[in-house]
């Protein structure tokens, strides 16, 4: 857009800064109109279209909400607003961007941030007329109508700075659904930094989110951007955000609404402009009920909700999807002519899919391995192979399919006479019942261990053993049964050398 084609409304109330945000906008050259209040402010807007609305929070006879509402029922106006909010006013700037708002500054003023604001506000309207294709939107296949209403859901919170919360079950493409919400916003051009936050040790998490300075602790051999700093001018996409711990969390939530980072070992912050997208499959309202997720965050991380929806909520998809996933199939396998039969597609109809498209696209790479010739047909897709999702705890397991499952045995010990074998697991978690203490269960002539550490590690082992027994070694699925996070297991195993089969080495395999 030519920059004198631009028209701006300024409303504030102070004379001086008025003149402070003209100045410092009229030098990109573009036009610019003032306001004292929000009556002067809609006799302009009925005179005039605008690309862009800059309004104060406060006005002497309103707020600058109530312009953004009276816009945002106006079907026809198109004009982009930010809000200036008060300093540390994290109510108002959630409200604002909840009430419409492109994005919001926070007094003092930083004029290079309002320069920049301005301009990414102006280029999402330059996006939305040219309409931009995103390579992760025409990934998301599907035309169910649940499909068609996420994919203009996504395009639409696209052209807002306001943080987005993802939420949806494992294998329902969280990642993809983050990456179109950048690929169709005015960021598209800038990095896409996406962070898994349970695989991050707690302490590190800082550390990496923020960066640090050479010499800022042991191993800290040189200087380190941090996430944060990664994804200036673009998108950073926090997957598993309910993974992280409370004091991770206020350390966050002082990035987000300060939009300012302090690199450990380093005295002064640095401004941060990114995008914030979250994404979770817990309950994060249950979390902050429970006193595990903090309040304020989520309410700051939740200003824009998209639900994913789980695969056995459109079916309907299911023949595109096999088509999508076989193409890739054929391509990676060099084998043109495989191809699902109608019968293997009515098999596949009849699964609940618990691990969504990901497992639907790891039965599909299994059936073409295994199958004997290019037409897969319902005898070569094993429902009942492995999953990939906590749904499936439930599904009984046969003690001959256990033992092919792992390459170790728990060690027999009495007090875990309560743990069923696994041709006898209970088919619910909430069955698990704790033991009695040693001496109530086993009577007075239980021996007491030599070594309790050494005891109680084998406890720990074995149950650890045996909900991943029960879950196919689906580590998220296994802490769900157990009450622990992603992290917390992850820790478990290692300390008690429990790996995946699959990942050991082959020398190491019996």
């Amino acid at each position: 857009m030519n920059p004198a084609d631009v028209r701006i409304l300024i409303v504030d109330d102070e004379p001086d800064l008025r003149e402070l945000y003209t100045l410092s906008l009229v030098h990109e050259g573009w036009q610019i109109d003032v306001a004292d209040s929000v009556a002067q402010a809609r006799e302009h807007l009925s005179r005039r279209r605008y690309a862009l609305m800059l309004t104060d929070m406060r006005l002497p006879d309103g707020e600058g909400l109530e312009l953004l509402r009276w816009l945002e029922g106006q079907p026809d106006r198109h004009e982009r607003s930010i809000v200036i909010t008060a300093y540390g006013s994290a109510g108002n700037a959630v409200a604002a961007l909840k009430a419409g708002a492109f994005d919001y500054l926070s007094k003092p003023v930083d004029l290079a941030a309002l320069r920049r604001t301005v301009h990414a506000a102006i280029a999402t309207a330059d996006a939305q007329v040219q309409a931009p294709t995103s390579s992760a939107l025409q990934r998301m296949v599907g035309e169910s109508d649940v499909m068609r209403a996420l994919k203009q859901t996504l395009q639409r919170v696209a052209r807002s700075m306001a943080p987005v919360l993802i939420h949806g079950e494992s294998g329902t493409g969280k990642e993809l659904a983050a990456k179109a919400v950048h690929e169709c916003s005015a960021r598209a051009n800038g990095p896409f930094v996406p962070v898994n936050c349970s695989a991050i040790p707690e302490q590190l998490l800082e550390a990496e989110f923020f960066g640090y300075r050479k010499g800022a602790f042991t191993g800290a051999m040189a200087d380190h951007a941090g996430f944060f700093v990664a994804a200036q001018g673009g998108t950073l996409f926090l997957d598993e955000i309910g993974e992280l711990p409370l004091a991770m969390q206020a350390k966050l939530l002082r990035a987000v609404q300060e939009r300012r980072v302090r690199p450990v070992g380093e005295t002064a912050e640095i401004a941060v402009d990114v995008r914030l997208v979250s994404a979770t499959h817990r309950h994060l309202e249950r979390m902050v009920e429970q006193g595990q997720f903090r309040q304020d965050l989520f309410y700051r991380l939740n200003v824009i909700a998209v639900a994913l929806p789980p695969l056995r909520d459109r079916l309907d998809d299911l023949p595109l999807l096999v088509e999508a996933l076989l193409g890739d199939i054929r391509r990676d396998n060099a084998r043109p002519g495989l191809r699902l039969s109608p019968a293997a597609l009515q098999h596949l109809r009849r699964h609940r899919f618990p691990g969504n498209v990901r497992e639907l696209e790891n039965l599909l790479h299994r059936a073409a391995a295994l199958a004997a010739h290019d037409l897969i047909g319902p005898d070569d897709i094993d429902l009942h192979s492995g999953g990939a999702s906590a749904a499936q705890v439930q599904a009984p397991i046969a003690a001959s399919q256990a033992e092919d499952l792992l390459d170790w045995t728990a060690p027999p010990m009495p007090g875990l006479a309560y743990l069923p074998a696994p041709s006898t697991v209970a088919q619910d978690a909430t069955e698990f019942q704790p033991p009695e203490p040693p001496m109530t269960r086993f009577g007075a002539s239980f021996a007491l261990p030599p070594d309790l550490g050494v005891y109680l590690d084998q406890v720990e082992r074995s149950i650890l053993c045996e909900a991943l027994r029960r879950t196919r070694f689906n580590r998220t699925a296994a802490a769900q049964l157990l009450g622990l996070n992603l992290r917390q297991i992850r820790y478990r195993m290692e300390r008690l050398a429990i790996r995946d089969p699959a990942e050991a080495p082959p020398e190491d395999r019996s």
